[in-house]
């Protein structure tokens, strides 16, 4: 099979293992939220990730925009959501690959339970959080309330496309890491 790119090997996908756990979710304790700010950085060490932020809104549909695909490396987060360490669920989407290679999110499945995710934030605070699930959902199947939904806590969802994949649509599933804050730095000037 040719992937995106011209590659033939798929990207990386999470192991049932990896799926979040009710108890972990429930028992794992939260993070104060932090005061409001947009993103402008991601780090996510364990994958190499090191990208730069822009905000993206939805579509007419409903649909969160996509991210431009050069520069390669950029992600997009739901500017009418939370932000990353602020109450609620923000939400953080990439290409896994586009035409010229693998995007930024390309072994986004490869995460671990326990990884770190790190967002810096416009006002120079980072908000740090642990990885407590990833999953794979078909798009016919997409669990939109699970995944978008409220919550009380900061938390954060990263999003890239996986699965099956043909040139005529595409792939069929998207990835989805599920994390928690778990803390937050503050390294602005005073």
């Amino acid at each position: 099979m040719i992937y995106a790119g011209g590659r033939t090997e798929s990207p990386p996908l999470p192991d049932a293992a990896q799926a979040v756990s009710r108890s972990v979710q429930a028992t794992a304790p939260y993070m104060k939220p932090m005061a409001e700010s947009p993103p402008t950085r991601i780090r996510i060490p364990r994958i190499g990730v090191d990208a730069p932020v822009i905000g993206l809104h939805a579509d007419q549909a409903g649909h969160l925009q996509t991210p431009p695909t050069s520069p390669s490396n950029v992600v997009g987060w739901y500017r009418d959501g939370a932000r990353p360490g602020s109450t609620g669920n923000a939400i953080i989407a990439g290409h896994v690959d586009t035409a010229r290679g693998p995007g930024v999110f390309y072994s986004l499945g490869a995460l671990r339970k326990g990884d770190i995710i790190t967002v810096t934030r416009a006002d120079r605070s980072t908000a740090v959080f642990f990885v407590y699930g990833i999953e794979i959902y078909a798009k016919n199947a997409f669990p939109n309330d699970r995944v978008y939904g409220a919550t009380q806590q900061p938390e954060l969802r990263v999003i890239t496309c996986g699965g099956a994949y043909t040139k005529a649509t595409g792939y069929q599933a998207n990835v989805v890491v599920y994390a928690r804050l778990t803390k937050s730095v503050d390294t602005a000037i005073h």
